[in-house]
């Protein structure tokens, strides 16, 4: 995967609008050029690729996967150079070793699982004087400008019925702002409680990257310096049948899909953003994913509590709601701490209670991780070894006998992705945090129902409301919509700060609508 310019013009509209004559007669002569180059090409793939051809035909048939080829006598030279260009890039060899590890997972008991040390709340054993000392730590990085943020945002909205990257999904309860502008409003916060820029490292994928890209060009980067937005995008993985066969979607294309969350520390070393990290001085990512308006975006307590441990990575935990709740858990693998999905968990270590009833394994990764920029370039050097894929049944479209596109009603195959928490084992040391769900944990996954839109909004503003309890703020009730600007507000300390006594006092940075509260 290459690195992207941050700076610049799409090839589109405004752009050719701003050329002069010359440059569009300059333009036009290269495209003409680049065309005719292609059409040469495939006009000559045949014959001047021969042999490669040969071998790369020999190649896949080597590794049972010659069905790729079965429609290459009805294609065209620009179709066989597309497939012949896309299979060349493909290690057949990496794909059967991941494969047959996916299944080696997937065998109930394949591993030994113990509780890891976590560092629970006050109020459930967790020692509260630590939370000062960490506190103060976590401050201190982020005032020293050490400290950068990276979101995995290349999911589309589809499951919610939104055309378009998740992160342009707007949940603003009265502004229907996007997930992107209340994360920059809160990185916003960040640069002005402490004086020093928060970069921002934003994981794209091939679905999302352009529509995200002209979205924070349209928004002028939600009031960030363009300088410290960095795109990247994560790179894409073949899926199998359930017999570990290659798919085509097309007859000339090969059905790929993203490589998952632990392709953003492969995609921060080839996009040259960890480079970019450490000419800043950082050297603390902090980690988290798009769709959770909840998590809270460089906590001090959290890198405070990692950095004192001198861990290289860390995870935050909640407590699950019962055995079968959708989330990995924290557990000691084979020795070493790590997430177990919960697909991959049995039934013994699922429903394992210990004396006092609670879960054995009660505590629910969120996905919100800190991860140190030394820990993360050696990863991604060794990803095959310490990032191993995990495998999903999925629907994946393929195409019939004909070579007609197919959409199939059931699962018929099985999608390849990498976990970022997959690393964890290869860490030092490393650190657990418990934290509240109310306060940190609301995902959108779901159009409707448990994990959907509303959830989100109904637990954002139950969050907001505590705010202005906790620091003695009036004039809202429980019926009414609310929406605070986290650029401003990003908390109780905040407002307590600000020395507002009403909602009212706040201006536009508390947003109030009476009795429309969903």
């Amino acid at each position: 995967m290459e690195r992207t310019p941050r700076r610049g013009f799409p090839l589109q509209g405004a752009w050719f609008a701003a050329c002069s004559p010359g440059v569009l007669q300059a333009i036009g002569c290269v495209l003409l050029a680049a065309s005719a180059l292609h059409a040469d090409y495939s006009a000559q793939f045949d014959q001047g690729h021969s042999a490669s051809l040969s071998e790369l035909r020999e190649r896949f048939a080597t590794f049972h996967q010659e069905h790729v080829f079965q429609f290459w006598e009805s294609l065209g030279a620009s179709a066989r150079a597309r497939l012949a260009a896309q299979a060349a890039r493909i290690d057949l060899a990496a794909l059967a070793a991941a494969d047959r590890a996916t299944r080696a997972l997937e065998a109930p008991g394949a591993r030994c699982l113990e509780p890891a040390p976590i560092q629970r709340l006050p109020e459930r054993g967790g020692d509260p004087g630590l939370v000062s000392l960490a506190t103060e730590r976590g401050e201190a990085l982020l005032a020293d400008g050490r400290v950068a943020g990276l979101v995995v945002a290349g999911g589309q909205g589809t499951r919610l019925g939104f055309d378009g990257p998740k992160g342009a999904f707007p949940l603003g309860p009265l502004s229907r702002r996007t997930l992107f502008e209340q994360q920059a409003q809160k990185i916003c916060g960040l640069r002005r409680r402490y004086g020093r820029p928060l970069p921002w490292y934003i994981m794209t994928s091939a679905a999302t990257d352009a529509q995200t890209r002209a979205l924070f060009r349209h928004h002028a980067f939600f009031g960030l310096p363009e300088g410290d937005v960095f795109f990247f995008q994560q790179q894409m993985i073949p899926a199998l049948d359930f017999d570990g066969r290659l798919m085509l979607d097309q007859p000339d294309h090969i059905f790929e899909s993203p490589n998952g969350h632990g392709g953003s520390l492969t995609g921060l070393a080839t996009s040259g953003a960890l480079e970019d990290m450490e000419r800043r001085g950082v050297s603390s990512i902090y980690y988290y994913q798009v769709d959770n308006p909840l998590g809270r975006i460089g906590d001090p307590l959290y890198l405070g509590a990692h950095a004192a441990a001198g861990a290289e990575m860390s995870c935050k935990v909640i407590e699950k709601l019962d055995p079968l709740e959708k989330m990995g858990v924290i557990a000691r693998v084979e020795g070493h701490v790590g997430v177990v999905e919960y697909t991959e968990l049995s039934d013994q270590h699922r429903y394992a209670r210990g004396p006092d009833g609670e879960l054995v394994y009660w505590a629910g990764n969120i996905a919100i991780h800190v991860i140190e920029v030394a820990f993360a370039r050696h990863v991604a050097a060794n990803a095959n070894r310490l990032l191993p894929y995990h495998a999903s049944a999925k629907k994946i479209p393929t195409v019939d006998e004909n070579g007609r596109t197919v959409l199939p009603s059931a699962p018929n195959g099985r999608k390849l992705e990498r976990f970022v928490f997959d690393a964890l084992p290869a860490a030092r040391t490393v650190t657990i945090l418990e934290t509240r769900r109310e306060e940190e944990y609301s995902p959108i996954k779901n159009a409707s129902g448990a994990d959907s839109p509303q959830t989100a909004r109904r637990d954002l503003m139950a969050v907001y409301r505590r705010w202005l309890q906790e620091s003695g703020v009036a004039g809202v009730d429980e019926k009414s919509a609310i929406e605070i600007n986290h650029a401003v507000f990003d908390g109780p300390d905040d407002l307590r700060a600000s020395r507002i006594r009403r909602v009212a006092d706040a201006g536009d940075a508390i947003r109030i609508a009476p009795g429309v509260a969903e």
